[in-house]
């Protein structure tokens, strides 16, 4: 099966790729990029982010970067149904290796830590394409509680050090020079809804197009995510969204170390 397949399946009914609603969306991107002239999404997925900044900022201009290119037609598209595609940049590559002409006003990278190795190393390259006035809006996930071996397999065998708890996670961001000005925690009604609607959406397709190639095998990965979700990490992972000044730039503070 084609990543790509199942990876627009499970999207098409919750386009924004993490458990945040849509009014919570509209709100993060309000304080973030509201008023700035440019943004860029670093691991921006098929550019759904940089879209609705785009519909909210008429005079903002957006690149986003991923090392797949799944969703880029549809979303350029899109934009160009919505009269904003000569604002909106989408390239495929990666993102540690992306060199920006100029430093944005805003920067995004929710749920893409992994691509950069990590949380240090996602804000360590955030800052390299920041203004200094400018708020990176960083969203990752968190255990709220230490993880049991149930959570762990039902994320696929994840090491508990994967993740900090949620006292750590705003810890280690504020070692790192950033001032948190904003953050919101998912809600379990926003896991739930996401969740369903990745598992959903597919789920519908596969039994609509029973004589699909891919049909049987998007069904098996459906089953296998939702059974992973309902008898593992449901309420067993968070999912924290910062807004973040680059503040100061030394990595010290006098709380100590992160917790684990």
């Amino acid at each position: 099966m084609e990543r790509s397949t199942l990876f627009r399946l499970a999207h098409s009914e919750h386009p924004i790729a993490s458990p945040l609603s849509d009014a919570r969306v509209e709100g993060l991107l309000d304080r973030t990029t509201g008023g700035r002239r440019s943004v860029l999404d670093l691991g921006c997925g098929d550019g759904t982010w940089l879209l609705r900044a785009l519909g909210r900022e008429p005079g903002l201009t957006a690149v986003g970067v991923d090392m797949s290119d799944v969703g880029f037609e549809e979303t350029l598209a899109k934009a160009a149904a919505a009269g904003v595609v000569d604002r909106l940049t989408l390239v495929q590559g990666d993102v540690r290796e992306y060199v920006s002409q100029a430093p944005f006003d805003a920067v995004l990278s929710v749920g893409a830590a992994y691509a950069f190795g990590g949380l240090e190393p996602t804000l360590e390259a955030a800052r390299g394409h920041l203004a200094a006035d400018g708020l990176l809006l960083l969203g990752d996930c968190f255990w709220p509680a230490p993880p049991t071996a149930a959570v762990l397999d039902g994320l696929g065998g994840l090491s508990a050090d994967e993740y900090l708890d949620l006292p750590g996670t705003v810890d280690l961001v504020t070692r790192h020079g950033w001032a948190t000005v904003h953050g919101h925690v998912s809600t379990q009604e926003e896991w739930d809804d996401y969740e369903w609607a990745w598992t959903g959406a597919p789920a519908r397709w596969a039994v609509e197009n029973p004589d699909h190639p891919e049909a049987r095998e998007v069904l098996a990965a459906v089953e296998k995510h939702r059974d992973g979700w309902l008898q593992g990490y449901r309420g067993g992972l968070g999912f924290v969204t910062l807004v973040l000044h680059p503040g100061r730039a030394s990595v010290t503070s006098p709380r100590g170390t992160a917790h684990r």
